[in-house]
């Protein structure tokens, strides 16, 4: 037992360097945009990592985590050298200011240390295909989003009838595929059709896309508003509504790399015998995960913020709308699909897009590839220190 809560105390903390590690992805466009200061940053992201909490019920990706290697091979010292070694490497890329991914250095640690004990065939070659196909996938994805985002938003910005009806058009096609991933099953809810919207309103697998909705429809009116005035004020009303765009992205970031926590520690309960399958997850463990990672937000992480705000491209108000907006979906939308990826590499490829629509030079691509190098290496580098720390810790515990 006493392992067993050193397990679930070093799970959270890593959860609570994961936010000051990944604080950079929230808050460093409104940082260098000046829109909010440092500190009021720290503390708009951190609030919105843990309404996440009331949002993402399915933790799907947290199912994910638990399933990346086979149960027959997981022990508590293998969770505790996962843990070890990716605590080791967050803080090394922390320390240089390496906007690295804790989620693929979780994913690595954790593999590492089960390849070691039992050998390559413990690993489920499904979920960790899938993670990293999105090393690629999950900044490509954002890229083409705030690209797209981008674009949709100068159009928006021009004057005359024709921007403002392909603005409603748009309107209408998020609604239409937002209501086609929605489940709409009034059978399985109760108070009969009177309470039937509210039902489908306030289910967990349809608000955050009813959130997602509101807040790309709130954009594009937004657009449409602001191309009657001029740049000064267009710019002023642009920083304000960065904060929606940022705690969007927030949100995402919560959902998203919380739970892979959840789905470790979920595992070391199984483990130990204390539940018997992930269904059977306590409350307390989403509850303290969210609430790890919103204060490691809160401690903030400057090396990094330098990089993501101002090295890879400089970013106006404009630019910070569309990058965090795309990074927003791309979370939800990997989140929908269980999919664990990187919030660092998600809003670095936003932010990339962005600058690419002013033109390709804009994008600072050197800063860009030693990221990229980075991204490549967390996952078989901190594997490697998992399986160290395992032959070590297995010689103290048996």
């Amino acid at each position: 037992m006493s392992l067993l809560w050193v397990v679930i105390g070093l799970a959270l903390i890593f959860d609570y360097i994961n936010g000051f590690h990944d604080a950079a992805n929230s808050i460093a466009t409104v940082v260098s945009t000046k829109v909010l200061t440092p500190f009021q940053a720290v503390m708009w992201a951190a609030l919105f990592n843990f309404v996440a909490f009331f949002i993402f019920k399915d933790h799907g990706v947290a199912n994910t985590i638990a399933k990346t290697v086979k149960e027959v091979s997981i022990t508590l010292p293998v969770i505790l050298s996962g843990l070890i070694a990716a605590v080791t490497w967050n803080l090394f890329t922390w320390w240089y200011g390496i906007p690295s991914s804790s989620s693929h250095t979780l994913i690595g640690g954790f593999a590492g240390a089960a390849i070691a004990n039992a050998g390559f065939a413990v690993v489920n070659s499904e979920p960790i295909f899938k993670t990293v196909s999105f090393i690629v996938l999950a900044p490509l994805v954002g890229m083409i989003i705030a690209y797209i985002t981008a674009l949709w938003f100068i159009y928006s910005f021009r004057k005359g009838v024709l921007p403002k009806l392909i603005s409603f058009a748009v309107i209408i096609a998020v609604a239409l595929i937002l209501n086609s991933v929605m489940e709409f099953n009034p059978k399985q809810l109760k108070g009969g059709m009177d309470n039937y919207y509210l039902n489908v309103i306030f289910d967990s697998k349809n608000f955050k896309w009813i959130l997602l909705g509101t807040i790309l429809a709130s954009i594009s009116v937004f657009t449409m508003f602001l191309s009657s005035l001029n740049a000064a004020r267009s710019t002023l009303y642009l920083k304000r509504f960065q904060l929606i765009s940022s705690a969007a992205f927030s949100i995402g970031h919560g959902g998203n790399d919380a739970q892979k926590v959840m789905g470790i520690i979920t595992v070391a309960l199984i483990c130990s015998g204390n539940i018997h399958e992930f269904k059977q997850m306590p409350v307390w463990v989403p509850l303290s995960c969210y609430s790890a990672i919103a204060l490691g937000t809160m401690s903030g992480g400057w090396r990094i913020i330098k990089t993501m705000g101002s090295r890879i491209t400089k970013v106006t108000p404009f630019e910070g709308v569309a990058a965090e907006t795309a990074g927003a979906i791309t979370l939800f939308l990997t989140e929908n699909l269980k999919i664990p990826v990187s919030t660092t590499h998600t809003i670095t490829g936003s932010i990339i897009g962005v600058g690419a629509t002013k033109r390709l030079s804009a994008v600072r691509w050197g800063v860009t590839i030693n990221l990229l190098w980075a991204w490549i290496l967390t996952i078989p580098v901190s594997g490697l220190i998992a399986g160290g720390v395992f032959y070590v810790v297995n010689m103290f515990i048996k």
